[in-house]
């Protein structure tokens, strides 16, 4: 495991000037990872549709943790779905550049992330992991997120169909 650095990173609201960095770490997980089921990269130059519908306030939220002025990872927590009556439910996820995992980055994420959205009207969390990511799971876990079910080879990437573990947590 890599040596912890969370006493080195300000975690804050993202603005525009971070998407290409955002995108950068984002791509990493479309190429080489099932993380996302994205298939091809996002272009620098949809950063800004691709992230733009995050806010500093409300339940959709997007956070950077930054060292040294530098963007390492982010958290967000978007719609769940686009019917109303999931208002309440957000979807969360982080995304870390890959040489900082294990650095104890996306708990800090996720308690500013969890922190914030003690001021929203929502009742649920959700997480979404493609398996295996037993470190995704064991930070949702710490985080007090249970499992809701496995949905079966959902998603062919890389020449190879995914499992996908649905996971909860109450809110605030």
């Amino acid at each position: 495991m890599n040596e912890p650095t969370t006493h080195q990173i300000q975690v804050r609201p993202a603005t525009d000037r971070d998407f290409t960095a955002l995108i950068k770490i984002y791509n990493h997980y479309v190429v080489n990872s099932g993380a996302t089921f994205d298939l091809e990269p996002v272009s620098t130059d949809s950063a800004a549709a691709f992230f733009g519908h995050y806010s500093h306030v409300g339940p959709h939220r997007l956070l950077v943790a930054a060292r040294g002025g530098q963007v390492v990872g982010y958290a967000t927590s978007g719609q769940l779905r686009s019917r109303p009556a999931y208002n309440h439910s957000v979807e969360v996820t982080v995304y870390l550049d890959p040489n900082e995992a294990g650095r104890g980055i996306g708990s800090v994420l996720y308690q500013q992330l969890f922190d914030d959205l003690r001021a929203e009207e929502l009742h649920r969390a959700y997480a979404v992991i493609a398996l295996p990511n037993p470190a995704s799971v064991a930070l949702h876990r710490r985080f007090g997120f249970s499992e809701v079910g496995t949905m079966r080879e959902v998603g062919r990437k890389h020449g190879r169909w995914w499992d996908v573990l649905w996971m909860e947590r109450p809110l605030p």
